[in-house]
């Protein structure tokens, strides 16, 4: 498949053929399971068949799909934060003392990087780090998501995720940074 056939719109009856691998990559990074993955994937290729006359082609339709998508899995995300366990627990299981001093540095040094441009060139260190993502606690790897690669807003963020205030949002998100930091020191700097 080429980019430009990607790129143009095709029959609705292609889209599944099309798209369908990049919509279920998208979906699995957040969600993590293969059945709720397909069964979203599924529901975003039926709202777009209904809606499919509202689309003016100012997007790919690959990207249009992948916003259908994105409201469909914050939907589901939203519906599960409803029956997750507060995030009061996750932020008792983890002392972050180990890490930093009293003035919020670390403690302990970290690798350098050597290039950290050259670093996120490379593919391989994108695959390390959607490793790294992908071995996150669940919740703080949906959280996680959300925030840095969807780019979703603080106050959307405790609404699906029902997430008790602001503050604890943080204290996640520092936790999965602290996490993500440690993966990568392992099987990125060191490797």
């Amino acid at each position: 498949m080429t980019l430009n056939s990607e790129m143009s719109t095709c029959d609705p009856v292609q889209w599944l053929q099309v798209h369908g691998d990049v919509l279920y990559g998208y979906c699995m990074l957040r969600v993590r399971n293969p059945s709720i993955a397909e069964d979203l994937v599924q529901d975003t290729l039926l709202a777009a068949l209904q809606a499919a006359d509202s689309f003016k082609g100012q997007s790919t339709e690959r990207t249009w799909l992948i916003g259908i998508l994105k409201h469909k899995v914050c939907d589901h995300l939203r519906k599960c934060g409803r029956e997750q366990p507060l995030d009061e627990q996750i932020l008792d299981n983890e002392d972050t003392a180990d890490y930093f001093d009293e003035t919020g540095h670390w403690k302990i040094k970290m690798t350098e990087w050597d290039n950290p441009q050259q670093s996120l060139e490379q593919d391989q260190f994108w695959l390390t780090m959607h490793d790294c993502i992908g071995r996150l606690p669940e919740r703080l790897r949906v959280l996680y998501t959300l925030r840095e690669l969807d780019e979703m807003d603080t106050k959307e963020l405790i609404e699906t995720l029902n997430i008790s205030s602001e503050n604890n949002l943080w204290v996640m998100m520092s936790r999965a940074r602290v996490h993500l930091r440690q993966c990568l020191e392992i099987n990125w700097f060191a490797a």
